[in-house]
Parts: C-alpha cells; structure tokens; sequence
C-alpha cells in the first residue's frame, strides 16, 4: 500500500513538471514570434511609413527591391504571422509553384506558409496580435 501511493506522488509530480515544462515552452515560442513580428513591423515602418498601418509598411517592404532577398523573406514570415487578409493579393503575385531560388526570387515556402495562415480560417492560439 505505501509503495502505490509513492508510486503515485512520483506520477502526480513528473505530471506537473512535464505541465509546466510544456506551458514554459508554448510561453516562450509565443514571445519570439510576438518580438519577431514586431521586430519586422517596425523595422517596415522605418523604411515605408504608414503610422499606424503596420500591414501596409509590410506590403510596401517585400514588394521593395531596396531590401535583400533575406530582408523581404523576414518581411513575408511576419506578414504570414500577421494574418492579415491584405496581403493575400501581394503574397500571390510572387508565388510562382516553383521550387526555391533564393538567389533571386522570395522563398517559395514561405510563400506558401504565409498564404495559407493569412487564408487559414483557424484560431490564432498563440493570440499573436500585429503591434
């Protein structure tokens, strides 16, 4: 009888460790793409003001050839994570069905991810909000 309720305190706290381990894990996944996205936000707004249209200064920054390749893929993931319906139309001008060229055209596959979550009718659980 002691070794099963032992057996079950050890259960119940490898439980809990596992628990909070998760939710420290989704917290700080959250916080990057939270600093990512507002990191891009306003480092699109410094070269493409449009006070307070963080989408818009988005748009005009991938669309850009002032910027790198690099630059402009960083620009596609946030407005990926922005989920904004706008940028659908911008998004696919560039989507080409291709494979990768990263040598002169965005990333095709993060192309297609931004696509998707901007389409993507799906809760945003991490509840990333664009600054």
């Amino acid at each position: 009888m002691v070794r099963a309720t032992t057996f079950g305190r050890v259960a119940i706290r490898i439980l809990l460790v596992c628990v909070v381990l998760c939710v420290g894990a989704v917290g700080f996944l959250r916080l990057q793409i939270q600093s990512g996205l507002n990191h891009w936000c306003r480092t699109a707004q410094a070269a493409h003001p449009h006070p307070g249209d963080p989408i818009a200064a988005l748009l005009d920054y991938v669309q850009s050839d002032a910027h790198s390749l690099r630059e402009r893929n960083y620009a596609v993931w946030a407005l990926g994570q922005a989920r904004d319906v706008r940028a659908l139309p911008v998004l696919e001008n560039y989507v080409t069905g291709g494979p990768c060229d990263h040598a002169c055209c965005l990333c095709q596959h993060e192309l297609s991810k931004a696509v998707a979550l901007c389409k993507s009718p799906s809760p945003n659980l991490l509840c990333i909000r664009t600054p």
